[in-house]
Formats: C-alpha cells, structure tokens, sequence
C-alpha cells in the first residue's frame, strides 16, 4: 500500500476538464465531497484483467479547486484495512462531521458473515489514512431481509440534515436506510425498506442531496443501468418517482453518479468504460466523468447530457 501511495502522489496534477477527468488509472463509483474551496474524489480502482470481472483492491482520492486539474492523494483505505473482510472495494462515500471524516464502505465480509457488508472508517483528514471505526461490520447480509440475494447490503450514501440527524441509505434490488447515531458508527433504530412504487425499478446506487426543501434520491435502474430520481419533503418519504434523470454508460453496466453543488453549480459524477488499454478487463475497467446538472423552474433535474467534452463544454 505504501509504495503503491507513493507512485500514486508522484503524479502531478494534470488539468484534465475533458471527460474522462482521470486518465492514469481506471476509476469507478465516483463519490464527491465538498470541504471548503475543495473538492475530494473518493473511488474505486479497477484492476480486472480480460478474463475478470470487477476486480478492486483498494480505494483512491484526488483534490481539486477547480474541477478540472486533479490532485492524485493517495489510497486512503483498502478493505484489508478491515480485519473481518476479506475483499473488495466496492462503492463507497465519505462525509464530514465535527472535523472528522467518515468513510462508509461496500466490502466482502468474511466467512463468519455471507455476503456484502458496510464498514465505516474514521480520519482526522479528508485524504487520509482512515482506520477502522467500529472492528467489526456496520451493516450485515443477516441484518436485511427484503432479498434473498447475499449483495443487497452495498452502496452505502450518508446524509447529515439540517437538525444533525444523519442518515444512511444503501442496497441493491431493494432501497434500505436507517438512522444514524451522533458517532456515526452504530444504526439508531431499525432498518426500513423505501416501497418499491416510490422508486420505481431500484437497482443499486442511491445518492442523497438537497436543493432547498427537497431532497433528492437518485439510483441506478435496470441492467444495463440508467440513473433515475424520486424527490420527498421528508427523507422518510413517500417519495415520488421522476423519471430518469441520464442514460446509461458508454461500454458500462454500470454508471454510479453522485452530485454536488460546487462554488455556485451543480455537477454530475459518473463512470463510463470509454478508456480502454491492451490485456485489460474491457468494460469492467471505468473511468469518472463530469457533466454539469440543471434543475428547471420546478427544481426538477433536467436530463444529464453525457459529453465527452466535460466541463471544456
């Protein structure tokens, strides 16, 4: 992990607005965060090679002021990182609270729990190293029983509300979320299921933000994967279905978004398999994308125009 950081940072910042925005290694489920005048990209790496599937091992971040010239940071966390997993890293998101940031993580756990599993992660720094914060699982295959599949406990999105409450959202198949306590390391109260007719057809992928007094819920639907939206005046819903807010990824399964208001605009991240390289995995190998997002006068989001110009456009 140490040498792999340094040949990570000995990268310079390249000013890169076209899309994909990173083009040294493959990326995938872009999670951005905003501290201040920055902004840090959490993701995954691909590494499959052609006979693979997903193949991830560790994650990766990179700063930037302007969205256009990236700061390689490192790997912050890797799910060896957590004693009681036994691979992959997975989509992920990070989050500030109190000055300490919190890293919610999709991992394999191992063989005492069957299936995906959430970890959360603690730091003093938006770029890390983060530490284990609990030693053992946030979230358990055996603690949701909506599916019968051992994957519906991935994704994870945390949102903190105006009041402080946090609140975490995740899954694949069905939409769960519960409350979060102040450490932000343990569930307050039960694990609830968002109706299916509220979301429509759920895959994966949620994300939460707010515009106003709306919050917007956006997923990953179908397979091929296609991103929608629902919006609610309350994170405990009813949530009402809007539509599909982009299409989905060039030579991807999947697209994975997340959003961000960022010095007075709105963005739009995602991952699409448009770089490719010889003995690599195809279009299990991703790279992160922005496109620019617009409401309309209904605070409605448009539908996402994927460009390859990026934020040259």
């Amino acid at each position: 992990m140490k040498l792999f950081s340094a040949i990570l940072l000995s990268w310079a910042a390249v000013a890169n607005a076209a899309n994909p925005i990173i083009t040294e290694v493959f990326t995938a489920d872009p999670a951005p965060l905003v501290v201040g005048d920055t902004v840090y990209l959490y993701c995954g790496q691909d590494e499959a090679k052609p006979d693979e599937h997903y193949r991830m091992f560790r994650w990766l971040c990179f700063s930037s002021q302007d969205l256009k010239s990236w700061k390689p940071e490192g790997s912050p966390l890797a799910p060896k990182n957590f004693e009681w997993a036994m691979g992959d890293a997975w989509a992920s998101q990070v989050i500030e609270r109190d000055g300490r940031f919190y890293f919610y993580a999709t991992v394999q756990h191992n063989e005492s729990h069957h299936g995906k599993a959430i970890g959360v992660a603690v730091s003093d720094s938006p770029t890390g190293p983060f530490v284990d914060a609990r030693g053992s699982a946030l979230v358990t295959n055996d603690m949701t029983k909506a599916t019968q599949i051992s994957w519906d406990d991935i994704d994870p999105t945390v949102w903190i509300d105006d009041d402080g409450q946090a609140w975490l959202f995740w899954g694949n198949q069905k939409c769960y979320w519960a409350r979060l306590k102040p450490n932000m390391t343990e569930l307050d109260g039960e694990i609830h299921v968002i109706p299916d007719e509220q979301l429509g057809a759920f895959t994966e992928a949620p994300w939460i933000h707010k515009r106003g007094d709306t919050y917007y819920l956006s997923y990953a639907t179908g397979f091929p994967e296609k991103i929608a939206y629902s919006t609610s005046k309350q994170l405990v819903g009813p949530w009402e279905p809007r539509g599909l807010l982009s299409e989905g990824a060039p030579n991807s399964n999947t697209i994975h978004q997340g959003i961000i208001s960022f010095q007075g605009a709105d963005y739009f991240f995602y991952h699409n398999g448009m770089v490719q390289a010889p003995n690599t995995g195809g279009s299990f190998r991703r790279s992160v994308c922005i496109d620019r997002l617009y409401y309309d006068d209904n605070g409605l989001m448009k539908r996402i125009v994927q460009t390859s110009e990026g934020l040259d456009n």
